[in-house]
C-alpha cells in the first residue's frame, strides 16, 4: 500500500479563505425565506434599540426642564410607557430572530455533516489510503463542530449588530452630525487594528486546524496499537512525536488566541474614548450656548456612542470565530470536493446469477502514476476452480484481489466475470459476488447476531448454528449468557482467533457465488485451522475462490496457483507440476521446510 502522505507545511503568508465561508453560506439558500424574515426581525429589533435613546433624551429634557419649572407628570409618564413598549418590542424581536437564526445554522449543520457522511462513501480508498484516519475524524468531528459554533453563535450577532450599525450611523446624523463625526472618526481607529489583526492571526488559525488534526492521528494511530508500542518499547520515541506536535498545536494555538484576543480591549478603548470625546465635545457646545445640543443630546450620544461600539465590539469577536470557520471549512471543503469514484448511475450491466469465469487481460495497475505495481496481468480461471495466489512480500497478490472487487480502478486492461467487463456494472453488483475474509478481523460494536447477519435479511438462527458449528464456534456461543444475542464488547474478551472465526462464519452466511481469502487463518491455532480448512473445502466447493497464503502448505490442493514476483505471473499450474518443474515456487514451497 502507498505511504500517508506527509503533512504539508502551512504557507505562512495564507490568508483567510473567505472562498469556504461563502461555501457555507451557499448551504443556507435553501433556507432564504427564513433568512430573510430573520433580517427583518432584527432590523426591527435594531430599530427599537436606536429609537430608545431619543426617547431617553425626551426624559431627560423633561427631567431639565423641571428643575426650573414644573415637571410634566404626564408627559414623563408617557415616554416611560414607551420606553417600555420599546425595549418590550426589541426583546420579542431579537428573541425570534435568535430563534429562526439558530435554527437556521444547525440545519445547516446536520446537512453539513449528511453530506460528509455521503462523500466518505464516494471516496476512492486511495483517499484513505493517502489520508490519516485522525485526520479524517477530525474533519468530520473537530472543524465541523467549529463550523458550527460560528453560525450559531456569530450569524445570529452580525445581522444584529450590521442592523444596529447602520441605524445607529442614521440616527447620530439625524440628531448631530458633529458628535456624530466625533464617534465615527474615534472608531476608525478600530477599523484599522481589527484589519491588521485579522491580517497577522488567519495564518495561525489556518495551522492551529492542521496540526490539531495531526495530533488526532497521532493519538489514534498510538492508541490503536498501543500493545506494540510497548512491545517494542517505543513509548519515549512515540511520546517525543506527542510532544513535538503538542507542542506545535499549542504555539499555533496560543498566537492566534492572543493576536484575535487584542480585538475586544482594543474596541472597550475605542468605546471609552468615543464617550470621553462626546462628553467633551458636548459640553463645549452647551458653554458657548449652541441651541443644537442640550443635557439630553449629550444623554443620547453617550447611548449612541455605546451602541455604536457594541457592534464593532460584536464584529471584532465574531472575526475570531469566522477565522477559525474559515480555516475549518477549508479543510472540510477540501474533503467534500476531493476527486470521487466515476458516477455510475448510468451503467445497465448485471452480475446476476454466476458460474464464476474470471479473466485478468492484460492488467495494469499503480497506486500513483509514477509507480506501476501490476505490470501485464493476464489469467484465465474457469468456474469453480479454486486459484490460489502466491509469492513474496509486494509481490502483488492483495492488490491483485483489491482490482478484481474494483477497490480501485485498473490502469489498463480489463477484468472480466463470465465474460462481462466489471467496469461495465456497478462496483456494489461486484463486491455482491464475493464473500471476503481478510488477515485483519473488523468486528463492530453490537451482538454476535447483528456481526454475523451484517447487511443480510431474514437469517435464521439455524442458519447461524451451522455456520458457528462449521467454523467450531457453537459451543463458545451456547456457553454465553444471551448466546447470539451477547454484545461484543471488552468485557467479552475474545481472542484473535475467535474474532476470525465470526468474520469466517459471517463471509458462510453471506454465501456469495466467489470466495476471496486473504490469510485468512492466520490468527487461528493447527487445531482450529483443521476445523476451518474443512469448512473451506466445503465453502469453497461448487464456487470460484481466491485463497492468497503464505503457508503454501496450506493451498496444495488448488486447482491453480498463481505465482507472482514484482507484479507479474511467472508461473502458473497445480502444486505438483510446478513442484516438478522445479522453479521459483518449488524454491519457494521448499524453502519453508529448511530447518536452519
Amino acid at each position: 500500500m502507498p505511504p500517508m502522505r506527509p503533512m504539508q507545511p502551512m504557507n505562512p503568508n495564507e490568508k483567510a479563505d473567505f472562498g469556504a465561508i461563502k461555501k457555507i453560506l451557499a448551504y443556507c439558500k435553501q433556507y432564504l425565506p427564513a433568512v430573510i424574515v430573520a433580517i427583518v426581525f432584527a432590523v426591527g429589533g435594531s430599530l427599537t434599540t436606536i429609537i430608545g435613546p431619543e426617547k431617553i433624551s425626551d426624559l431627560m429634557n423633561e427631567i431639565t426642564k423641571g428643575v426650573f419649572t414644573e415637571i410634566d407628570i404626564k408627559a414623563f409618564e408617557k415616554i416611560c410607557f414607551t420606553l417600555v413598549a420599546i425595549y418590550a418590542t426589541g426583546a420579542v424581536l431579537n428573541y425570534a430572530q435568535q430563534f429562526i437564526t439558530a435554527t437556521i445554522t444547525q440545519k445547516t449543520s446536520k446537512r453539513l455533516r449528511t453530506d460528509i457522511d455521503a462523500k466518505i462513501n464516494r471516496l476512492p480508498l486511495s483517499y484513505f489510503d493517502t489520508t490519516t484516519k485522525g485526520d479524517i475524524l477530525s474533519r468530520v468531528t473537530n472543524d465541523v463542530d467549529t463550523i458550527s459554533q460560528t453560525l450559531s453563535q456569530s450569524s445570529a450577532n452580525l445581522i444584529s449588530s450590521l442592523a444596529l450599525f447602520i441605524g445607529v450611523i442614521y440616527k447620530m446624523f439625524c440628531t448631530n452630525w458633529i458628535l456624530a463625526l466625533v464617534t465615527i472618526g474615534t472608531s476608525l481607529f478600530g477599523f484599522v487594528m481589527m484589519g491588521v489583526i485579522t491580517k497577522n492571526s488567519q495564518k495561525f488559525f489556518n495551522r492551529k486546524q492542521a496540526d490539531l488534526g495531526a495530533m488526532n492521528g497521532q493519538i489514534e494511530e498510538i492508541y490503536t496499537n498501543h500493545n506494540i508500542v510497548h512491545a517494542f518499547g517505543a513509548k519515549a520515541q512515540e511520546k517525543k512525536k506527542f510532544d513535538e506536535i503538542n507542542e506545535r498545536l499549542y504555539d499555533s494555538n496560543w498566537k492566534s488566541q492572543w493576536l484575535s484576543g487584542m480585538m475586544h480591549p482594543i474596541m472597550q478603548l475605542v468605546g471609552n474614548l468615543s464617550y470621553a470625546l462626546n462628553f467633551i465635545v458636548g459640553v463645549i457646545f452647551i458653554i458657548n450656548n449652541n441651541d443644537a445640543v442640550t443635557l439630553g443630546t449629550i444623554m443620547a450620544f453617550v447611548i449612541y456612542a455605546r451602541l455604536f461600539s457594541q457592534p464593532l465590539a460584536t464584529f471584532a469577536q465574531s472575526l475570531t470565530s469566522i477565522q477559525q470557520a474559515s480555516a475549518a471549512s477549508k479543510r472540510v471543503f477540501e474533503m467534500l470536493e476531493a476527486d470521487e469514484q466515476e458516477d455510475e448511475s448510468a451503467k445497465t450491466a448485471i452480475l446476476g446469477n454466476i458460474k464464476g469465469d474470471v479473466e485478468f487481460k492484460n492488467v495494469k495497475f499503480g497506486y500513483s502514476k509514477e509507480k506501476t505495481i501490476i505490470h501485464d496481468f493476464s489469467a484465465k480461471l474457469k468456474a469453480g476452480q479454486k486459484v490460489a495466489i502466491v509469492g513474496p512480500t509486494g509481490a502483488g497478490k492483495t492488490t491483485m484481489v483489491n482490482l478484481l472487487m474494483r477497490f480501485y480502478e485498473i490502469d489498463e486492461g480489463d477484468i472480466l466475470i463470465d465474460g462481462i467487463s466489471t467496469k461495465s456494472v456497478k462496483r456494489e453488483n461486484v463486491h455482491d459476488m464475493f464473500d471476503m475474509i481478510l488477515q485483519d478481523t473488523w468486528l463492530f460494536d453490537g451482538t454476535i447476531r447483528e456481526n454475523l447477519i451484517y447487511n443480510k435479511k431474514g437469517v435464521t438462527d439455524s442458519e447461524l448454528d451451522r455456520a458457528c458449528e462449521a467454523v467450531g464456534l457453537k459451543h463458545f456461543i451456547a456457553t454465553l449468557p444471551h448466546g447470539y444475542d451477547t454484545p461484543i464488547n471488552e468485557a467479552l474478551n475474545l481472542s484473535d482467533g475467535q474474532k476470525q472465526q465470526l468474520t469466517i462464519a459471517r463471509a458462510m452466511i453471506k454465501d456469495a457465488p466467489m470466495l476471496i481469502l486473504d490469510e485468512a487463518t492466520s490468527s487461528i491455532d493447527t487445531r482450529t485451522e483443521l476445523v476451518i480448512q474443512n469448512a473451506m473445502d466445503k465453502l469453497t466447493t461448487g464456487r470460484t475462490s481466491f485463497v492468497i497464503a503464505h503457508r503454501l502448505s496450506t493451498i496444495k490442493n488448488a486447482d491453480v496457483i498463481l505465482v507472482m514476483k514484482d507484479g507479474d505471473i511467472i508461473e502458473q499450474g497445480s502444486h505438483e507440476e510446478l513442484i516438478a518443474d522445479g522453479n521459483f515456487y518449488a524454491e519457494l514451497y521448499n524453502s519453508q521446510f529448511v530447518v536452519a
